[in-house]
């Protein structure tokens, strides 16, 4: 089976640190990915789709030291299912991109980091 997704595009906001209960470090961000089609009368339309993105141990630190609102970064991973419950008490879905490689495309922070292959993610 395979579960690979690769993504271009831009941070919404600056990355989120946080440590679970064990210690482990993980930064969460959301990645703004930008579409352009032409419409049925020819007109170039922008879509913009939305991406929640999980990086974990060491990447976590470099993305939370690195990124910022507006980094343009190129994330390879794999995409995994959470259940939450709404704050109106509504059990919902989410989907999330688990960060395995994160490689950064502007400003003087560009070059890429991996997580390292041999911990498995949470």
């Amino acid at each position: 089976m395979l579960n690979k997704i690769m993504l271009i595009g831009n941070l919404g906001k600056d990355p989120d640190m946080n440590v679970t209960t064990e210690g482990t470090p993980f930064t969460r961000f959301s990645l703004a990915v930008n579409r352009r089609s032409k419409s049925s009368s020819g007109e170039r339309q922008d879509e913009t789709e939305w991406f929640n993105v999980v990086a974990w141990r060491q990447l976590a630190e470099v993305c939370n030291t690195y990124l910022t609102e507006g980094s343009k970064v190129y994330i390879e991973g794999r995409v995994q299912q959470r259940k939450y419950t709404g704050k109106d008490g509504v059990e919902r879905m989410a989907f999330d991109v688990i960060a395995r490689e994160v490689e950064f495309l502007s400003g003087k922070q560009q070059g890429s980091t991996e997580a390292d292959l041999g911990e498995e993610f949470p």
